[in-house]
C-alpha cells in the first residue's frame, strides 16, 4: 500500500531546518572525541539546547540531559543519541574531514546527535501537542558501555522514564529504507583476554619446551565447535579472535601467547541463558590448553547485553514509519550480531531501536561502520528527525493503549 502524502507542517519545518541539520552533523564530524572525552561536543550540545530555552545538566562526565515538560500529566519518553567517536584515522577526503588526528566519527554518532538536537527544536515548537515529558539524553562512550554509567547516575529517574527510543544510521541498509524489528535486534558482547603459559625454548629442541603457540592455534580452531556443534544454529553465536601476540624470533619458542577476542550472541539472556556461550568457551580454552600441557589465564569482560525491542514500542514505531516512508516496502526487518549499549536502557524500560538506512553506493556511503572511509548519505537525516518527532507524538497519543503504561 502506498501512503505518500503531501508534506505537512512538521515535514515542512524539518525540511526548513535541513541545512542546519547537516551543518550540525558536519561540525560534530570535524571535531570527534573519544568516550568520556567529549568536552567540546557536550558544550556544542548544551549551547544549542540552551539557546532554545532548555535547561541542561551533565551526567557521566560528558553526557548531556534535558527535559521538555508539556505542563500536562502523562508518561515520560526518553530519546537517546550517542556522542563518542572512534580511534580511527579518517582517510576519505571531504570538506568536513576530522580535524582531530587519529579520531573519527566512523559509526554515525555525529548524525545521531544532529538528528536529536533538531528533533528537540521541532518538539519544543509543538509542545502543545504533548501530554507528559520528554527526556533528551546525549550519552557518552557508547563504544564501552557508557549507558551503564548514566543509569548508575540516575538518568532513568527524576522523572522516572517509562519508555525509550533510539535511532542508528546504518550503511548496510540502503538509503530510503528503515528497519524496525521486534525482539532481538543487536547482539550481546563478552570480550576475552587469554594468556596461554607454556615453557620457552629453542625451536630446534621442541621436546624441551612447552609450545603455547600450537595451543593457541588449536584453541582458535576448536572454539568454533561451540557455535556449530553445541548451540543451535537458530541461536546466533559468533566467537572471533581479533588479536594474537606471542614470540620474539623465528627460532625461539615463547613462554606465553596472548589472545584477545569477542563472544557475540543474539538471543535473550546472553551469557546467563541456557546456551551459556561464554562458559562453554572457558571450558574449551582450559581443556585445549591442558591437552597441550599449558595453563591459561582467562579474563572476561561483559560489555553489552543483547538489545531486545519491546513488542508494543516496535509496533508504534512501525506505524510512525508508515506515515513517513512512501511505501511499506521501505520498512524492513534487520538483525545484526554487532552490539550497542542502548540495550542497557531497553532492559530497564520498554524500548525500540531503529535502523535508518544510510548506504548509497553511488556516492560511496556503503562502506561498513568503523571503516576509515565511513560516511553516510546526508539526505536521510530529515527522515531521522521525523521519526523522533512523529514517534514521540504517537507515543503520547497512544499512551492509554500501551499495556505497560496501564499497569502503572
Amino acid at each position: 500500500m502506498n501512503t505518500t502524502k503531501e508534506p505537512d507542517n512538521i515535514q515542512n519545518r524539518i525540511l526548513e531546518l535541513k541545512q542546519e541539520l547537516i551543518a550540525l552533523r558536519r561540525d560534530f564530524h570535524m571535531y570527534p572525541e573519544l568516550g568520556f572525552q567529549e568536552f567540546r561536543t557536550a558544550e556544542k550540545i548544551e549551547n544549542y539546547l540552551q539557546n532554545l530555552g532548555y535547561e541542561t545538566i551533565r551526567m557521566a562526565k560528558t553526557g548531556v540531559v534535558t527535559i521538555l515538560d508539556s505542563g500536562r500529566p502523562g508518561p515520560v519518553l526518553m530519546l537517546r543519541a550517542d556522542m563518542d567517536a572512534l580511534p580511527i584515522t579518517q582517510i576519505n577526503e571531504v570538506d568536513y574531514k576530522s580535524r582531530n588526528e587519529g579520531v573519527m566519527h566512523a559509526c554515525g554518532h555525529d548524525a545521531h546527535m544532529a538528528m536529536l538536537l533538531v528533533a528537540a527544536r521541532v518538539l519544543k515548537e509543538n509542545k502543545t501537542s504533548l501530554n507528559g515529558k520528554i527526556k533528551f539524553v546525549f550519552q557518552p562512550n557508547e563504544e564501552i558501555a557508557g549507558a551503564i554509567h548514566m543509569i548508575e547516575e540516575g538518568v532513568l529517574e527524576n522523572p522516572k522514564v517509562d519508555a525509550v527510543m533510539g535511532i542508528h544510521v546504518w550503511t548496510p541498509i540502503d538509503s530510503g529504507k528503515i528497519a524496525i524489528t521486534s525482539g532481538p535486534v543487536m547482539g550481546g558482547l563478552d570480550v576475552f583476554k587469554i594468556t596461554i603459559h607454556g615453557k620457552g625454548g629453542h625451536t630446534g629442541l621442541p621436546e624441551d619446551a612447552i609450545d603455547p603457540i600450537i595451543a593457541a592455534a588449536n584453541l582458535i580452531q576448536t572454539s568454533q565447535i561451540i557455535q556449530t556443534r553445541e548451540i543451535s544454529n537458530l541461536k546466533a553465536t559468533v566467537i572471533m579472535f581479533g588479536k594474537i601476540k606471542g614470540g620474539t624470533k623465528s627460532n625461539i619458542i615463547p613462554d606465553k601467547v596472548e589472545l584477545e577476542g569477542s563472544i557475540r550472541f543474539l538471543y535473550p539472556g546472553g551469557p546467563d541463558s541456557e546456551e551459556k556461550p561464554t562458559q562453554r568457551f572457558i571450558r574449551v580454552a582450559e581443556q585445549v590448553c591442558a591437552t597441550h600441557r599449558c595453563r591459561c589465564d582467562i579474563d572476561i569482560t561483559h560489555e553489552n547485553i543483547p538489545l531486545i525491542n519491546h513488542k508494543e514500542m516496535t509496533a508504534l514505531a512501525r506505524e510512525t514509519a508508515i506515515e513517513i516512508f512512501p511505501s511499506e516496502k521501505e520498512i524492513i526487518d534487520n538483525q545484526t550480531i554487532a552490539s550497542e549499549d542502548f540495550s542497557e536502557f531497553s532492559e530497564k524500560v520498554p524500548g525500540v531501536f531503529i535502523f535508518l538506512g544510510a548506504g548509497n553506493e553511488a556516492i560511496g556511503t556503503n562502506l561498513s561502520h568503523h571503516h576509515p572511509k565511513f560516511n553516510i548519505d546526508e539526505t536521510i537525516l530529515p527522515k531521522g528527525v521525523e521519526i523522533f518527532v512523529r514517534g514521540t507524538l504517537h507515543f503520547f497519543e497512544k499512551a492509554n493503549q500501551l499495556s505497560f503504561l496501564k499497569q502503572k
